[in-house]
């Protein structure tokens, strides 16, 4: 310890005392150093770099369509399931399954998928790739199993998806839903379900932005 003998106490950092926190100590003055609190927030309140495309009204609204949509086309939820893609499709995929359970009142089981080590990318990859939870926890053998992601671009993540999937089981049929289509297709790939087609150019970044992550539901494109 040096200078005016300033230093933080490891054992009074993380005491709050009202709408303070208590910092340190001085030692030539004898006394303690009381700062103001900030309450951390998750939602960000500049959103100038952003267009918005969706918002939560609009994506409610999309989702239970969608649920109505794979109902009418598998005629009900008998030996259905939905798989979502981490990480933007786990969300949406619990959704759809709250709403197929609102309207034909049948719990669907669901799973979350993880795409990591099947992308045709990673040798490509300077960093090594974070592996993330992959949970399938049924059969899926005679089942219809929708695939569940937020933006389908290119059709590369939905290929690796499916090279995953088959790897668990063989389902009687995969379909995909995806929250916004985007276009620019590389693949031969086709969404079942679409909850907004959105011309976009190669450049610009589709961002979909949801509730379970902090943010105020919406989807939007970022300004460059």
């Amino acid at each position: 310890m040096s200078g005016h003998g300033w230093f933080h106490i490891n054992l009074l950092t993380d005491m709050q005392w009202g709408g303070f926190f208590i910092s340190g100590f001085d030692k030539n003055l004898d006394c303690i150093i009381i700062l103001p609190m900030t309450t951390p927030t998750n939602k960000p309140t500049d959103r100038k770099d952003e267009k918005l495309i969706m918002d939560a009204g609009d994506i409610s609204r999309a989702m239970m369509r969608i649920a109505h949509e794979i109902l009418e086309r598998n005629k009900g939820g008998k030996d259905l399931a939905l798989v979502g893609i981490r990480t933007g499709g786990v969300h949406l995929a619990h959704r759809l399954v709250k709403r197929i359970q609102s309207i034909e009142g049948v719990q669907v089981p669901i799973g979350e998928l993880d795409i990591t080590l099947y992308r045709d990318d990673l040798a490509l990859r300077k960093n090594q790739p974070i592996l993330r939870k992959t949970s399938v926890p049924f059969d899926m053998t005679n089942k219809v199993v929708v695939l569940v992601d937020d933006v389908l671009f290119t059709g590369r993540t939905i290929r690796a998806a499916m090279d995953g999937l088959m790897d668990l089981g063989r389902p009687e049929e995969i379909q995909l839903a995806v929250l916004v289509d985007r276009g620019h297709r590389q693949l031969p790939i086709k969404a079942n379900y679409i909850g907004k087609n959105l011309p976009t150019s190669r450049e610009e970044q589709v961002q979909v932005l949801l509730d379970e992550d902090g943010e105020d539901d919406r989807v939007v494109i970022l300004k460059s």
